[in-house]
């Protein structure tokens, strides 16, 4: 059964993957502000509507609950962004209609929990996309409140962490069976991933969101001093950040809570949730409570999120509880 649920997220994301691309290398100035004034680009509505289509041809009783809908592309006063999407998904759906884009977009409107559903974010990291910098296209599929299957295309992470290496690799994994690096443009084998062996807490590496909006840097700071890591964080936007610890690459990612009530989104963690425990590692919130996937669209039951190779998750819990930001 995840099997074939695992081909068609990989072909959806690496799909979207290709729209986005071509987006940010034209990129000029179809930017709004959502609600929330977080940015959001033509992309982000063209990669949900290719990987919402994708779903949809292959399990059409799956309901998606995603990032976006096309309420904005439906004001008349939007026409012009609406027709950039549609032609953007024309590219690789040439028979694509405006008002299919837009169905497509909203069969992602799921708000509530459900047994079976897949979760996305067309465009997780936006603000990485609009400087051109890391960004991913992240889907997973949930079962009974647990991540199954993941994809995660990171158009700008180099597949091999070596001088000239050409960026473009996609994650996947599936549980109980492990996790993998795809090339994203070609075909190719997938490598198998696996998370570090670090055991001395001084020596590791660890990465956290570049903006601080999204992690408190100063409590992170304070953890990493009290863990004696010497070495300054790596920031960049996106689930990249889960695949730099599941490959290895990095043994600790810390996304701390900047204030009381602030809750992350679902889509934000589930694919790098499972890309990391099934290379090896560990995923908790700041109390070392597994993530719940069962409470809608945010993670409600949890409070941030620690992310670890493994050996080092305890020694980061009793920092945080001692900096007391659990």
């Amino acid at each position: 059964m995840t099997l074939l649920e695992h081909d068609v997220a990989l072909a959806a994301v690496r799909e979207a993957a290709l729209l986005c691309r071509n987006v940010q290398a034209a990129l000029k100035s179809e930017v709004l502000e959502k609600k929330d004034h977080s940015p959001v680009t033509l992309a982000d509505f063209g990669s949900q509507a290719l990987v919402c289509r994708y779903l949809a041809e292959a399990f059409p009783e799956d309901p998606v609950m995603a990032e976006e809908d096309s309420a904005v592309l439906r004001d008349p006063a939007q026409a012009t962004l609406l027709a950039r999407v549609v032609e953007e998904v024309q590219r690789l759906v040439p028979t694509a209609t405006a008002a299919e884009v837009c169905a497509w977009i909203d069969r992602g409107n799921l708000k509530s929990y459900r047994p079976r559903f897949w979760t996305l974010d067309p465009i997780d990291g936006t603000k990485g996309f609009l400087r051109g910098d890391q960004y991913a296209i992240a889907l997973a599929l949930i079962l009974e409140g647990e991540v199954h299957v993941a994809a995660l295309a990171c158009p700008n992470l180099p597949l091999k962490a070596a001088p000239g290496a050409p960026r473009g690799v996609v994650f996947t994994a599936v549980r109980g069976e492990g996790a993998w690096a795809w090339p994203l443009w070609e075909e190719g084998e997938p490598v198998r991933m696996h998370t570090s062996a670090v055991t001395d807490p001084t020596q590791a590496r660890f990465c956290e969101s570049f903006e601080s909006a999204h992690s408190a840097h100063d409590a992170a700071a304070e953890v990493a001093r009290r863990l004696g890591i010497g070495v300054p964080p790596l920031r960049l936007d996106s689930q990249a950040k889960y695949a730099l610890v599941a490959q290895g690459e990095a043994d600790l990612y810390l996304r701390l809570p900047t204030r009381p009530a602030y809750v992350e989104h679902i889509w934000d963690h589930a694919a790098g949730a499972l890309l990391v425990t099934e290379a090896g590692g560990r995923v908790t919130d700041i109390t070392g409570a597994p993530l719940r996937f069962n409470c809608g669209p945010r993670l409600t039951a949890n409070r941030g999120v620690v992310v670890s190779n493994g050996h080092l998750h305890a020694a980061v819990l009793e920092a945080l509880a001692v900096v007391g930001v659990a």
